[in-house]
């Protein structure tokens, strides 16, 4: 299935998913710090959403009270 996510708090605007039986096929983060984005999405592909929830949410940017895995973990929450 496919998921369009619009993040809040980061530097990217919009996570773009595609998520099959509990596994995500594809991650794409619009804007952001290009290189960190492309590794993350890189680095999921393939995993289950649960594992990557576990694995991100609470992840802080700096300052700030998210990031952009963290933010990343919010849309799989709402793949669910």
């Amino acid at each position: 299935m496919h998921y369009e996510y619009k993040t809040m708090g980061t530097c990217a605007s919009k996570i773009i998913l595609d998520v099959e039986n509990g596994i995500i096929e594809n991650a794409r983060f619009v804007g952001g710090c290009h290189g960190n984005t492309q590794g993350i999405s890189k680095l999921v592909i393939g995993m289950k959403v649960d594992d990557v929830i576990e694995r991100l949410q609470g992840i802080r940017c700096g300052m700030k009270s998210t990031s952009c895995p963290d933010q990343l973990a919010q849309a799989l929450l709402q793949t669910k």
